[in-house]
């Protein structure tokens, strides 16, 4: 009996079934702005021009990059000044993020706020990371704001799929991804971590995307330590949108909160704080 045989369908039915799934284009103006971030001396007054090449764009990085968690005191009057104030990396990672609201599609019901979640979570990481020390703030915020790019675009593949994403959002014991798994045979985690290798983002951010209900790597040692602050700040990121919400302590909390202040090295009392620090700059903004 050829040993070998049984799981070549299988992997041909994962293949067809990723390339069912339409993961939008990188847009060019990221492409635009990765190309320039990438040369040996970045310049701001490029990254200017390729961003003010967009008026919408402009104004709505604007209005970000005046919002307290980024801006702070100083209120940029034009995008030179947001470059000044915030750097170009931080710049890109909110282009990036606008870029990504226009390209990926949020319309149905079951996503009425799935882009001001997202952008809360993107605000959050960049707090924490910010005030622990943590890793860079524009990569934290690439990561928040990515990490669930993957349910719009399996929404709009299977027809059932928000059905599963509830259920799975109920789970009290199980990775969120086990269920999407059972009846769908991926997860919002591969596909973000797909969308993001082909948008060009950095590797730590698309395996942290594969990785972020997975809590064990927390605790891999193999696993890079980038990766494993992303998914640890992740976990503080969604406990604190729960509680800002009313909902309470999240689900992912009980799975996650124990493995994520262990490896941050936080005690109960300053996780305490940190959250109503967040819950504060939540209601500022």
């Amino acid at each position: 009996m050829n040993t070998l045989a049984d799981p070549v369908p299988h992997l041909d039915q994962v293949d067809a079934l990723i390339k069912s799934i339409r993961i939008p284009p990188r847009p060019s103006l990221l492409a635009d702005l990765q190309r320039e971030l990438a040369s040996e001396d970045p310049s701001p007054d490029a990254i200017g021009r390729i961003v003010a090449s967009d008026v919408g764009m402009s104004g709505a990085l604007l209005k970000l990059a005046n919002s307290s968690i980024y801006g702070g005191r100083r209120k940029a009057k034009s995008i030179e000044q947001a470059i000044l104030f915030l750097g170009i990396n931080q710049v890109a990672a909110l282009m990036t993020g606008l870029l990504a609201r226009e390209a990926i599609p949020a319309n149905s019901a079951t996503l009425a706020s799935f882009w001001d979640v997202s952008t809360r979570r993107a605000q959050a990481m960049v707090f924490l990371s910010r005030r622990l020390r943590l890793g860079e703030p524009d990569v934290a915020h690439t990561f928040g704001l990515f990490c669930d790019t993957g349910v719009p675009l399996l929404i709009e593949r299977f027809p059932d799929y928000a059905a599963t994403y509830a259920a799975a959002s109920l789970e009290t014991a199980r990775p969120f991804t086990a269920l999407e798994e059972e009846r769908h045979s991926t997860s919002h985690a591969a596909v973000g971590c797909l969308l993001a290798r082909n948008w060009g983002l950095s590797g730590d951010v698309g395996w942290a995307i594969l990785h972020h209900h997975d809590y064990a790597v927390i605790d891999d040692a193999a696993t890079a330590g980038a990766v494993r602050s992303l998914v640890a700040l992740s976990v503080l990121a969604e406990n604190a949108i729960s509680s800002y919400q009313g909902q309470g302590e999240s689900l992912e909390w009980a799975k996650g909160g124990a493995a994520a202040c262990t490896y941050l090295g936080l005690s109960s009392e300053e996780t305490a704080e940190l959250l109503d620090e967040l819950a504060e700059v939540f209601h500022e903004d």
